[in-house]
């Protein structure tokens, strides 16, 4: 299913705080050549396993599911350079009459010799770690008849001998990403923005030329939705980076994303609106002593939160941690922060290397424009553009953003 169009939209980078924010989002996610990588994976993996004894014609579909299949990949919790891929084998034939574990068991041997570090089966997957430090999970289901498109049974079975909690579980991943695609629609120029500074982030790609994005177009962000989910998912893996239990599933957040996308919004103001819709569920959920019960809106035997949380002091927790995220991002809106207390909160908020990341692009775009004269100055002498010291100079983020210009210190110290 194709996602819609909306033909308005905002452009981040016209606005100072958005494009702090659009930045961080862009040094979390898959640049340009590991994304046209992942690409190819699914499809050579596909084509392995289609070859070994047992899964020859017995793959119905293999398809991306989870943040790959509505384009909200980032790095993983603890690490910035590492990238989780989903992917759903729908198996048939024999499996269908096999257990949980059982079809586990043959996954593994089948991508056992497949060429990456290491081959590792899960509960309910099996995981290839590729050198490049991205991972692949690889989750088998068997698809239930009489269902909407896809409704399928995944393993979930721990092994290595059978238990009795092993079982099926209802999911239908494809049916999901349909759902999220038309809750948030193509914003045309957000995309092309974007997508624009996406493709700068990588030699390869620098020259190519950007006119109007297609329907089904590279990068990765179309919407602002996307881009907001993007940045909670990087504040939680922040959050949890030294956590060892489960965390909020990122299917649970792209959940509510979807349901508070809506065109047209600015960056920071999804950001907090998203923000607050989960803490307002998880309220309402935890004054009742309920834990948060979310289902897949395409298919509702499939739960989201079957596995987090396992307690109310892990919903509460994750709460606090969204409030702060909101009563940061809004002191900011209004200008609270000088520029060092400023920049201390991002990396705080987004990790040190993102945040560091962000603003030295921001630094030299700042410094490149300013030298070739591709700058306006407000009637004030003030440079219409975030400096390059710290983003140094959102000096008023709620007031156009405008920064007193320094002569001939494009390029401010190092942050």
């Amino acid at each position: 299913m194709n996602a819609p169009f909306h033909e308005a939209g905002l452009d981040p980078f016209d606005d100072p705080l958005d494009r702090i924010l659009a930045e961080v989002a862009l040094s979390s996610q898959l640049p340009p050549s590991l994304h046209k990588k992942a690409d190819g994976r699914y499809q050579a993996v596909c084509k392995y396993l289609d070859a070994q004894p047992g899964f020859a014609g017995n793959i119905e579909y293999f398809y991306p599911q989870g943040s790959m299949a509505i384009d909200a990949t980032i790095s993983t919790r603890g690490s910035d350079e590492e990238f989780d891929l989903d992917a759903v084998a729908q198996l048939g034939g024999p499996f269908r009459e096999m257990t949980p574990l059982a079809i586990l068991l043959a996954l593994e041997r089948g991508l056992a010799d497949y060429p990456v570090e290491r081959v590792i089966r899960q509960t309910r997957c099996v995981t290839l770690y590729y050198a490049d430090r991205m991972h692949l999970d690889v989750t088998p289901a068997k698809r239930v008849l009489w269902t909407p498109d896809r409704e399928s049974l995944i393993t979930h079975a721990k092994g290595p001998y059978v238990r009795l909690d092993d079982r099926f579980v209802d999911m239908n991943a494809f049916g999901f990403a349909a759902w999220y695609r038309a809750r948030t629609p193509i914003e045309l120029r957000l995309a092309k923005a974007m997508q624009k500074r996406w493709m700068a982030l990588d030699e390869a790609y620098a020259a190519a030329e950007v006119d109007d994005v297609p329907e089904q177009c590279d990068f990765a962000v179309k919407n602002t939705a996307t881009l907001a989910l993007q940045l909670i998912k990087r504040y939680r893996n922040v959050c949890y980076a030294d956590y060892e239990g489960r965390i909020p599933p990122s299917v649970m957040l792209s959940y509510f994303a979807g349901l508070a996308a809506k065109p047209g919004t600015p960056l920071s103001e999804m950001v907090i609106r998203q923000a607050n819709w989960i803490i307002g569920e998880i309220e309402k959920a935890s004054i009742y002593s309920r834990l948060l019960h979310v289902t897949n809106p395409a298919c509702p035997t499939d739960v989201f939160t079957d596995r987090w949380p396992e307690n109310l002091a892990q919903q509460n927790e994750f709460a606090r941690h969204l409030k702060t995220l909101v009563s940061g991002l809004e002191a900011v809106r209004r200008g609270d922060l000088f520029a060092d207390r400023l920049m201390e909160w991002l990396r705080e908020t987004f990790g040190k290397h993102v945040v560091t990341q962000a603003a030295d692009r921001m630094a030299h775009d700042i410094g490149a424009a300013v030298q070739s004269g591709g700058y306006q100055y407000s009637r004030r002498g003030s440079l219409l553009a975030p400096t390059s010291a710290a983003v140094a100079g959102v000096a008023a983020l709620t007031r156009p953003g405008l920064v007193a210009a320094k002569p001939h210190t494009f390029f401010g110290k190092r942050i």
